[in-house]
């Protein structure tokens, strides 16, 4: 196993975020990887950017096996993670978590309270880690209009209440 380090995202990620995300969908029934229905993969880092957040990856032997974005929401305090994932080949090595407190660093750093992700139905591995970290399942479930037909349940966070 080769040295794996968790750096800011920039925009010419995206091809290999991209190929990422599709090689990770490949595992799930049903779940295709369509590049028209990602279009912030054309510039990650500024579209977190410009959405008040930041997104990290984990490079190992010059390819990304991770990612995590975070952004503010529209509602004062909450933030909503995005882009969550771990090459299976690499997961049960901590990067998921490390990323995770860089995301919570920033947060803090913002006086959030709250963080929320919507995370597919079919990942399950991904439900267990967001638990296992103290987020509540929410009792909504949502439906994309996407290729692959996607239901997403609603996870949130609370780090501390608002002041």
């Amino acid at each position: 196993m080769s040295f794996s380090f968790i750096r800011s995202a920039r925009d010419d990620d995206g091809p290999l975020l991209a190929k990422l995300i599709a090689g990770i969908f490949a595992d799930y029934d049903n779940c295709i990887f369509e590049p028209t229905e990602f279009p912030e993969l054309d510039h990650p880092a500024s579209y977190y950017a410009a959405k008040g957040g930041q997104m990290w990856v984990v490079e190992q032997d010059d390819k990304l096996v991770g990612s995590l974005a975070i952004s503010e929401t529209t509602d004062e305090g909450i933030f909503e993670l995005f882009k969550v994932y771990v090459a299976k080949e690499t997961r049960g090595q901590g990067l998921a978590w490390s990323m995770f407190q860089q995301a919570t660093d920033l947060v803090d750093s913002r006086d959030g309270h709250e963080i929320k992700l919507w995370t597919d139905t079919r990942f399950v591995e991904g439900h267990q880690f967001y638990e296992k970290i103290g987020f509540e399942k929410m009792p909504v479930i949502r439906r994309l209009n996407d290729v692959s037909n996607t239901w997403e349940f609603c996870y949130r966070l609370r780090a501390k209440e608002p002041s």
